[in-house]
């Protein structure tokens, strides 16, 4: 469509014999050579990521520890593709993606950080979702909730749709009732609440930070460019007395089936899943006497060679069916072909027709019912399932009815019903072929477009560009990025947010800073003083007009630190991250141990001789004054560091490089990055009723760990005290969105932005200053943090360093019945490496680590 330029479908990358050799080429354009109006880099395409191994095909319920892999993998992707489209036609501009839209669980899950990461709104299409089944599942009583969680990781595909319910500005649905039904089982969708607070925002009325994604009901669309058309007003050729075959080897095999083929057809067509309930459907038809007498049962289910070398799942099904086939004395009236081509299901539904018969789709729930379509395009009445898109379908098209798919009598009458009834059946007819344009393609598109067009425009942007020196001098450091694609960015924000002062770029005094650290708040108060103030456009404008000059001055020197500090980061090839959690039963970190985890992390990287000018980031759980502290009293300068991230994400920090004097400052542009959604008033408030009554709390409000985006708490009573999965979805289900910590062995909690962590951090410097996660090395303890999962995987390269971390947050994590760390990160992966390099004397092995850098660099 000419509103479109171009349009990535981002999927993975599969090199394997399994699969055609087509999904293993990374870039295939879709549009066609005849397409004149597409410009150069425009177009439809397909990129393949590579994540996961490659050389084998997995099942998508085993991708989940992949996905931080396919995510980077895809950030890179996006980064290039917009710089070369901002070169061709953004007059150098970056052109970024107007949204990022996931498709499914898994992609949703991959589509939040992705939008996170880059500041792009995001879009969702559940499709078949995993509450849903889970309670279809549970209903036909044949697994528990543990059988069904093992085979298809339902607890994880669950947490990814809350995630996606959090992330997303819009949320696409095929059918009105997927909306009310469906998404109405999560905890992050209340119907009645989003009406509430839509009302309360047309009235200008405070929503405290609660949100809940807007809906819309866009339909699938259809390609009838091989339906034959029908006349609906015409039956010529509905004569039961006439009816001809179709010259095909499939309706060659028929009348083995059947006794008499020009009964009315009953077709079903539907892979052989237990979700699509083929079984229910042959013990309606064999215990219904009457309508086996005037109806013959067609059931296609895709192909099969040999049952026994099916699935399990599938040969279940196909075997259950053939026994009810038996048990029922089905001979003759029941016909299930092993084969058919794609070709002929046109024919399928043709024939069908012609025998007035009708279609049914017996699912237990359907998504949507794209057969439904391609039946009533053909001229056939329905009986479909009341669960899902049927309903919407019915409702639109008007030719059928709609059945409990649990109740075999229900579903018998009603085909009973359509085939008696002659007058019924032809209304049927005539409104689904009169109707069926509504399923079209082209109006599909045109409602997609119309939606996404009021997403709220967000992009990468950044304050200021000075630090961004073109004219780099020539004699700078040998290992920086001369060649690397520069991408940062010139684009502003929404209109109605307020741009950064650049006083944002001031230095701490870090003595100063120490000296405070007994009052209120400490350096996190401070911090949060210039946040909310730079918040407020005409505050910060009468401030600015009350700066006298010498302010000016030191604006101007502590810019001119900036300058120097970032620009030292930007020249990094490789950079190391320090993210031990190492803390003792009370929460306090370690001192000693973390002293020589960092300096022989350093020594370790210095001495590996693979790495020319490296960098060093320190990522941690304690505040900005903690963490100099910290390093002050170990003896290791700030200015070891390039950067600093801390509070678990809410804050990123630059140190001044090479420069003596001893400053630090936060990034001008990373709390409007993750500002996404935060609501630290509504969050506060809700805190306040879920820690329970004042005098038996198990959370007390920690006023000096927090800052504008992190509220920190105290645990107080950690057998009280909710796990975080739970204590998130408390806060869900009154529209809050955020991100919960539970840090230094469980003495300390933090409520986070959405899109704030310490792994989203890592993303952020990529997109910020070019530094390839790929040439990023992590370095973890065996346990850590309740973010500690969310390191490990990626791109990036990760070393566990076993034997230096005596306890962890883990245990407040998730609750029991949730899913498992094996659904998180990969337990093998040649990005991870584990290494033992203490004891319990604190000694530390060098050697491990300078041969594990070795073998990353092979």
């Amino acid at each position: 469509m000419p509103e479109v330029y171009r349009v990535d479908l981002l999927t993975r990358q599969i090199c394997s014999p399994e699969v055609d050799s087509s999904y293993g080429e990374p870039t295939e354009m879709l549009t066609s050579d005849q397409d004149e109006d597409i410009l150069e880099s425009g177009g439809a395409y397909i990129v393949r990521i590579p994540f996961g191994c490659k050389e084998k095909y997995i099942q998508k319920e085993l991708l989940w520890p992949y996905i931080p892999e396919f995510v980077d993998g895809a950030l890179g992707h996006i980064l290039n593709i917009s710089k070369a489209l901002g070169d061709l036609i953004g007059d150098g501009t970056p052109v970024w993606p107007h949204v990022i839209h996931g498709h499914y669980a898994d992609a949703g899950d991959a589509a939040c950080l992705l939008s996170g990461a880059l500041n792009v709104p995001m879009v969702l299409t559940g499709h078949s979702l995993g509450r849903n089944k889970l309670e279809q599942l549970l209903k036909q009583g044949l697994h528990s909730k543990e059988d069904i969680n093992s085979t298809y990781k339902i607890m994880r595909r669950i947490e990814a749709e809350e995630l996606c319910l959090d992330s997303a500005e819009l949320v696409v649905t095929s059918t009105r009732q997927e909306i009310e039904e469906q998404w109405g089982l999560y905890d992050g969708f209340d119907l009645e609440l989003n009406r509430k607070l839509r009302h309360r925002a047309k009235r200008g009325v405070h929503c405290y930070g609660r949100y809940m994604p807007r809906t819309t009901v866009i339909p699938p669309g259809m390609d009838f460019s091989n339906v034959e058309v029908h006349d609906e007003n015409s039956d010529n050729d509905l004569d039961n007395d006439s009816v001809q075959l179709p010259e095909s080897p499939l309706w060659g095999e028929i009348p083995r089936f059947l006794n008499n083929p020009s009964k009315p057809i009953i077709l079903a067509l539907a892979r052989p899943d237990p979700k699509k309930n083929m079984a229910t459907l042959v013990k309606a038809f064999g215990e219904c006497i009457k309508l086996r007498k005037l109806a013959n049962l067609m059931l296609i289910m895709g192909n099969r060679d040999d049952i026994d070398q099916m699935p399990a799942a599938s040969a279940n099904v196909l075997t259950t069916v053939l026994k009810l086939i038996d048990k029922y004395d089905l001979y003759g009236e029941v016909a299930y072909p092993k084969h058919h081509k794609q070709s002929e299901v046109a024919d399928i539904y043709r024939i069908a027709a012609k025998t007035k018969g009708v279609f049914i789709n017996p699912a237990l729930v359907e998504p949507f019912g794209l057969t439904l379509i391609e039946a009533a395009a053909h001229g056939l009445p329905m009986v479909a399932t009341k669960n899902g898109g049927p309903v919407d379908i019915e409702r639109t098209l008007n030719n059928g009815l709609l059945v409990d798919p649990h109740n075999d009598k229900e579903i018998a009458a009603a085909l009973y019903r359509l085939v008696v009834d002659k007058t019924l059946w032809a209304e049927c007819r005539k409104n689904g072929l009169q109707n069926i344009h509504l399923y079209s393609w082209p109006q599909h598109c045109k409602i997609y477009l119309s939606r996404i067009s009021q997403c709220r425009m967000r992009h990468p942007q950044w304050q200021s560009e000075n630090d961004l020196n073109e004219n780099m001098d020539s004699e700078s450091d040998s290992g920086s990025f001369k060649d690397a694609p520069d991408t940062s960015l010139r684009l502003s924000l929404d209109a109605d947010r307020p741009s950064r002062s650049s006083s944002l770029n001031s230095p701490f005094d870090l003595d100063k800073l120490l000296q405070n650290e007994e009052n209120v708040g400490g350096i996190s108060e401070h911090i949060r003083m210039i946040m909310e103030k730079t918040r407020d456009n005409q505050s910060k404008l009468r401030e600015t007009n009350d700066v006298n000059s010498q302010e000016k001055q030191s604006l101007e020197h502590s810019n001119s630190l900036g300058s120097s500090g970032k620009l030292l980061l930007r020249r990094r090839k490789r950079l190391f991250v320090i993210a031990v959690d190492c803390y003792d039963a009370f929460g306090k970190p370690l001192v000693s141990r973390q002293a020589i985890i960092i300096q022989e992390i350093m020594t370790a990287v210095r001495s590996s001789g693979n790495f020319s000018s490296p960098g060093f980031i320190l990522s941690t759980a304690l505040t900005v004054s903690e963490t100099i502290s910290m390093l002050q009293s170990i003896g290791i300068k700030v200015s070891a560091f390039d950067a600093l991230i801390c509070s678990s994400g809410s804050q990123l920090l630059y140190t001044a490089g090479d420069n003596p004097d001893s400053a630090i400052y936060p990034d001008p542009d990373y709390d409007s990055h993750i500002d996404y959604r935060w609501g630290a008033e509504g969050l506060r408030k809700s805190m306040k009723k879920l820690r329970g009554p004042e005098n038996s709390r198990f959370l007390v409000e920690d006023a000096k760990a927090s800052n504008f985006h992190c509220l920190a708490y105290q645990v107080k009573n950690i057998s009280t005290a909710p796990k975080a999965d739970e204590l998130r979805r408390q806060l869900r289900m009154r529209g809050l969105r955020c991100h919960v910590v539970y840090t230094q062995n469980c003495s300390r909690l933090s409520v986070l932005p959405l899109h704030a962590s310490r792994s989203q951090a890592l993303r952020y410097l990529y997109v910020r200053w070019g530094l390839d996660i790929a040439n990023m090395y992590v370095f973890l303890g065996e346990k850590g943090d309740t973010d500690y999962e969310e390191l490990i995987g990626g791109m990036h390269k990760t070393l566990i360093l076993k034997g230096i971390v005596i306890d962890g947050s883990e245990k407040m994590l998730r609750s029991p019945t949730s899913y498992g760390s094996e659904d998180v990160f990969p337990s093998e992966s040649p990005n991870i490496v584990s290494v033992t390099v203490s004891d319990d004397k604190e000694e530390f092995n060098t050697q491990q680590i300078i041969a594990s850098l070795h073998w990353f660099e092979g």
